[in-house]
């Protein structure tokens, strides 16, 4: 491990001396790159260095113990080293969760689809609480929440709604969202007062760069068509939506929810690249199918990886057993407590398997 941290020092050094370089300043796309390596190594780096000086201390103040020293700074010292074996034991805990393969996509941006799925009218006002659950939040961490695509339907919800939201380490926080969500409560249409259960789906897509995914023209059909639904006059005279199918992968993006042609297929350009991406991402389409299945769900009730339920204000998310009795503050967007529980039981969980 420390052979690790050490060469993850020496090269933050090296990249301090690169970002000074006056050849890298002028080559904007390397010093941005170089920036980027930087900035995610300063914690580790900042981490090993502190740890170092405490080692240092230790040795110091043992040292200081072996000494004749009077009763007061004699127990100075032993408070003061027991204070640093604490604070020794703490570090190398964050240096080994720091040490952890990152994921590749956690500084991305996402584009996340939300689905009412089994329960009807009662499900797509389910993802439309979804939907502003993860608004809120997005505000709340100062994230830009851009609405692409939506479905809405008569009584309000969505049958789905597709948005784009991006800012500082997006993905990191909610790739974890992706599955079935499950509400129980009374619809506002139920007249005998019963508890009813409708799910959700959602679904996290990294947002992928044109150079990370190369979808040449010859391999994407493009569809223009008149849009339909509310529009008045305009839907009838302007063919306006687009349909892009990647052939390779078979992937499909419709798009209709701007006027113009263009801005629908640059929308639908987004969609279908993040798509493109988190397919190719895995190395056959078995695998892919398994991994979707597990984590999307095919928004039947059994399979779900979280339950909202109303008349008890209680939020169980069933991969870490977490119960929160704060349904109402979660809807409200308050996702902090979940989200944190989830990044510490899967980076425990990836600590487990290097221990082996």
């Amino acid at each position: 491990m420390f052979d690790q941290l050490q060469a993850v020092e020496d090269r933050y050094e090296e990249l301090g001396e690169l970002l000074s370089d006056p050849e890298v300043v002028t080559d904007t796309k390397r010093f941005m790159e170089l920036s980027k390596e930087e900035a995610g190594t300063r914690e580790t780096v900042d981490v090993y260095r502190r740890y170092k000086q405490v080692v240092n201390d230790i040795k110091e103040t043992e040292e200081l113990l072996g000494e004749k020293l009077d009763d007061d700074m004699q127990e100075m010292a032993k408070e003061e080293l027991s204070e640093l074996k604490s604070e020794k034991i703490d570090l190398e805990e964050r240096m080994k969760i720091l040490l952890l393969p990152k994921d590749p996509n956690d500084d991305k941006n996402i584009i996340m689809e939300i689905r009412g799925a089994a329960g009807g009218d009662e499900a797509a006002l389910f993802a439309g609480d979804l939907f502003d659950m993860y608004q809120s939040y997005a505000t709340a961490q100062g994230w830009k929440f851009e609405v692409m695509d939506a479905n809405v339907t008569d009584i309000g919800g969505y049958k789905e709604v597709t948005v784009m939201i991006t800012g500082d380490k997006v993905f990191s926080k909610l790739k974890y969202e992706s599955g079935a969500h499950r509400v129980q409560r009374v619809p506002s249409t139920e007249s005998q007062g019963r508890v009813h259960t409708s799910t959700a789906t959602v679904v996290v897509l990294p947002e992928a760069e044109e150079v990370e995914v190369d979808l040449a023209d010859k391999d994407i059909r493009v569809d223009i068509y008149h849009a339909s639904g509310a529009g008045g006059q305009h839907v009838n005279k302007t063919a306006s939506a687009v349909r892009l199918t990647h052939i390779p992968t078979g992937v499909v993006v419709a798009m209709q929810d701007e006027r113009s042609q263009l801005k629908n297929r640059e929308k639908a350009m987004k969609i279908l690249r993040a798509r493109v991406y988190d397919q190719l991402q895995h190395e056959n389409q078995s695998e892919y199918d398994a991994n979707r299945k597990s984590a999307v769900g095919t928004g039947d009730r059994s399979e779900r990886i979280r339950t909202y339920n109303f008349p008890q204000n209680r939020v169980t998310d069933h991969r870490i057993g977490l119960t929160i009795q704060k349904l109402d503050q979660i809807l409200a967007g308050k996702l902090d407590e979940i989200v944190d529980s989830l990044i510490i039981y899967d980076q425990a969980a990836q600590l487990d398997k290097l221990n082996g």
